[in-house]
């Protein structure tokens, strides 16, 4: 681990860090608090050499001393020197005792010596070092007086008398508190680390990066309205987790050059990731995108895809595959966008054994060619292994993994599954992650929404009233209001087949119709799933003559319609410029009954 590392582990876990940091500067602070205090001075002696009576004698003197002088110092804590002291001064202590208070020290290239006293008194830590000065000049005086002379030749002289301090010098309550700052927050961030190294859950890209080469290919944000709230992309376009699903939209279109994966399984390692809810969201997503998809339920053990969408599923894939239906008989439009859905149908006794035949192999290889997208919904992998037999017939696989859910061993695991049986791992889904993981677009995706109307203005800018209130964040809004009906042009009308006997030399193209788009539904009430009831199914002819039962044919069957392009006649010579103009503005309105036409409109010349 570098230094990046410990900083993005401290930011990450910011708040255990500054707690232990706060307990620090609590424990200092007590611990401070509960000293006795200590007062501290010092007097200052001076040694001398005397009886030179030459230049060269006073030089050896001179460096007697200075080499004497260390020898001094340490002479001050012996009880020669202190009895006397504790006898003079009346103190109930011993000479042992009495020399952890004191300390000498020699000042560097001088023959100064400083003498140092601690104690709980001011007054009588001065006395203290007064008193030491003096026993240690009488020793020295003793100690350094020959046998057959009277005086020393090495004299110390008290050049400095120790004064009462005003303020002690124990506990310093500062330097403290910053020291217990700095142990806490060491402490913090040694358990932080502790902690990211023993947390083995997924939790961001750099996690599944540990674990796999595969890609990120979307990041769902979380959300505490999720369960209430689970279909977001139909309900709440403008939400942050709408705006994920569209990227992961669009980063699976770029997954393939040679056009797109086309059948693809969901899935995750464990339940409760939200692989379903984000199956729905992203077929949804496709399918605004004017793609023919196709959701799955292949879920054959907790299915939960017809409950989320509102529609019956007793009859659907299970019915199918042991032939007591048709692939048209189960297939149920939803909404109006080209999404079509194949409810789980009854859950069998052995859905390993369905999911994984032959039948399913076709089915899903018909799927893909009838749709643009198959999504195929899926249980966990580690529990069960159906995921992995349906995997091997589809194009790839999407692994949905819960941020702070999942563990880096339950991903590598389900990962090491899906290599064995072969299959392709389109990329990794991280679903409920932090908000911080994805602060820009939660801005952007609450910012950036259609305004509401404001009455409290002129000309649809906001009042005086709420120009204040329109700088803060608007809340979420569940659903839009759009036009009542959006005109596109439909897919051709059925070719006719000509009566007997009876052939058309000439048959003109299938004209084109205007039908309306219904817009998305409205949002559904707080705790309950949204129900979407399954359009009317119609039945089409197509031109081979045969029925899909409302399923539209493959868009790459439709073909599109030339663009108009204006008619360019030479300009008179009245008019302005020169050059080629167009002689009329072509414009297309709805008529009565619903069909588009184009007129000149007006300004044509």
């Amino acid at each position: 681990m570098n230094v990046t590392e410990y900083l993005r582990i401290t930011r990450e876990h910011w708040a255990p860090v500054a707690a232990v940091a706060l307990a620090g500067i609590m424990f200092a602070s007590l611990f401070a608090l509960t000293r006795t205090p200590a007062y501290t001075t010092s007097s200052q002696v001076f040694v001398s050499f005397h009886g030179a009576e030459s230049t060269s004698e006073l030089a050896t003197g001179t460096s007697y001393v200075q080499r004497r002088v260390v020898s001094y110092s340490n002479l001050v804590r012996s009880p020669q020197v202190l009895d006397p002291v504790i006898v003079e001064l009346g103190l109930s202590t011993t000479a042992g005792e009495l020399g952890t208070r004191v300390q000498a020290a020699p000042v560097t290239d001088t023959v100064l010596i400083d003498i140092t006293a601690t104690d709980a008194d001011p007054t009588v830590a001065a006395r203290i070092a007064n008193t030491v000065a003096e026993s240690l000049a009488e020793r020295v005086d003793e100690l350094e007086t020959p046998q057959q002379t009277v005086d020393s030749p090495v004299q110390l002289q008290m050049v400095r008398e120790a004064a009462p301090p005003g303020s002690a010098s124990y506990p310093n309550i500062p330097v403290m508190i910053f020291v217990g700052f700095l142990l806490g927050s060491a402490v913090g961030i040694a358990l932080a680390v502790l902690r990211e190294i023993a947390d083995t859950r997924v939790r961001s890209e750099q996690d599944v990066r540990a674990v796999t080469d595969s890609a990120v290919i979307g990041a769902i944000p979380v959300d505490d309205e999720a369960e209430k709230n689970p279909l977001v992309v139909q309900t709440s376009p403008y939400h942050t987790r709408s705006e994920a699903f569209r990227r992961l939209r669009t980063n699976l279109q770029f997954l393939d050059l040679d056009g797109g994966p086309q059948a693809f399984v969901v899935t995750s390692s464990v339940p409760d990731e939200g692989k379903t809810t984000s199956a729905i969201n992203l077929a949804i997503t496709l399918a605004d995108a004017d793609s023919r998809v196709l959701l799955i339920d292949a879920d054959l053990r907790r299915p939960s895809v017809a409950g989320y969408l509102g529609m019956e599923g007793s009859v659907g894939l299970t019915t199918l595959l042991i032939q007591r239906a048709t692939i048209d008989d189960v297939i149920q439009p939803w909404g109006s966008a080209g999404l079509f859905v194949m409810p789980s149908g009854v859950v069998p006794p052995n859905p390993a054994e369905l999911v994984g035949s032959k039948a399913m192999a076709r089915l899903v290889h018909e799927m893909s060619e009838q749709f643009d997208y198959v999504i195929i919904d899926t249980p966990p992998l580690l529990p069960v292994t159906d995921a992995a037999l349906i995997a091997r017939m589809t194009s790839g696989v999407l692994m949905v993994a819960g941020a702070g859910q999942i563990r880096r061993e339950q991903l590598r695991q389900s990962l090491a599954n899906l290599s064995t049986v072969s299959a392709r791992v389109l990329g990794i889904v991280l679903n409920k992650v932090g908000r911080s993981a994805d602060t820009y677009g939660a801005s952007y995706g609450y910012e950036y929404q259609p305004r509401t109307e404001d009455t409290g203005g002129k000309s649809g800018k906001p009042g005086k009233k709420n120009r204040g209130a329109g700088r803060k964040k608007p809340a979420r809004v569940a659903h839009v209001a759009q036009p009542a009906q959006v005109m596109r042009p439909a897919r051709p009308a059925p070719v006719q087949e000509p009566a007997a006997g009876a052939r058309a030399a000439d048959p003109a193209p299938a004209e084109r119709t205007a039908e309306p788009l219904p817009v998305a539904q409205p949002a559904q009430p707080a705790g309950t799933r949204p129900s979407a009831q399954p359009t009317e199914r119609t039945s089409v002819t197509t031109a081979d003559g045969g029925p899909t039962n409302g399923i539209p044919p493959r868009r790459s069957t439709v073909p599109r319609i030339p663009r108009i392009a204006p008619v360019w006649a030479p300009v008179r010579s009245d008019d302005a410029g020169s050059g080629l103009a167009p002689t009329s503005k072509l414009q297309t309105v709805q008529l009565s009954d619903g069909s588009l036409s184009t007129q000149n409109g007006p300004g044509s010349r």
